[in-house]
């Protein structure tokens, strides 16, 4: 196989593409020859994104929330009369983690978390997998809190979890086609995203948060976005033909 261009002629569809871990993976898969349909919540950021990543390969975006059924097939449908179809699915839409003690933990956040992490995940593969071509890729975000439990990420910790509970049951359909199905868990990222969780995660402790997960993570650091988008080629790609069913931990070894 060419290890340079291990996705030619492959069509990748993500969710969340606007972040760092969304945009630095889309960058990868182009660079390995993918196409790219970027889909997230603002038209503005989309559009600024495709222009960036244009410069790579063939880019294009959508507008889609991935708790709503009717724009996920909307964006499904885009991709395929855009490219003709797909390949990888990588549901990576998320939401900030709401932190708080139990008791004031807002009914309406952990509603909200489930609907973007795991009814988002559940209608990108109820809608993008019978779409995809045999022998494709889906690729769910999930969480080093998927595998464990702390305080005050109620929501969040629940919702990553339960990912991977969507993930191993959809894996066993998709494998008829020889579509594999797996999560993929980043621990702390050095990102916007991350440094508000630590920030609202700070008072819940009484500690530098930062400074915990730091001390927590047996590398001593943050990961970085194209340290996470490695790991999605990874996955995207033949290299790994015959993981299904399982977790991907990029996190510095914090899940040891």
């Amino acid at each position: 196989m060419n290890q340079t261009n291990r996705l030619d002629e492959k069509v990748c569809l993500i969710t969340g593409a606007t972040g760092s871990i969304g945009l630095a993976s889309a960058r990868a898969l182009l660079l390995q020859g993918a196409s790219v349909m970027l889909t997230d919540l603002d038209a503005e950021r989309l559009a600024a994104a495709a222009r960036e990543l244009g410069a790579h390969g063939s880019v294009a975006w959508r507008v889609a929330d991935v708790t709503r059924a009717e724009q996920v097939q909307a964006a499904v449908q885009a991709t395929l009369e855009t490219f003709g179809a797909i390949d990888v699915l990588f549901s990576n839409a998320g939401d900030p983690a709401t932190i708080a003690p139990l008791a004031d933990y807002s009914i309406e956040a952990f509603d909200r978390t489930i609907a973007v992490h795991v009814r988002g995940a559940f209608l990108c593969c109820k809608f993008a997998i019978p779409a995809m071509r045999d022998g494709g890729s889906v690729i769910i975000t999930s969480s080093v809190a998927g595998v464990r439990g702390d305080e005050g990420v109620y929501g969040y910790i629940t919702a990553k979890h339960a990912q991977v509970g969507l993930m191993r049951a959809v894996s066993k359909e998709a494998a008829r086609r020889g579509i594999r199905v797996n999560t993929l868990h980043p621990g702390p990222i050095d990102n916007a995203y991350q440094r508000k969780v630590e920030h609202d995660l700070s008072a819940v402790i009484g500690r530098d948060a930062t400074v915990f997960f730091n001390d927590a993570i047996p590398l001593h650091r943050h990961g970085r976005p194209d340290e996470v988008a490695q790991a999605v080629l990874f996955l995207a790609s033949a290299q790994s033909s015959f993981c299904t069913g399982s977790l991907l931990m990029v996190d510095g070894g914090m899940s040891a």
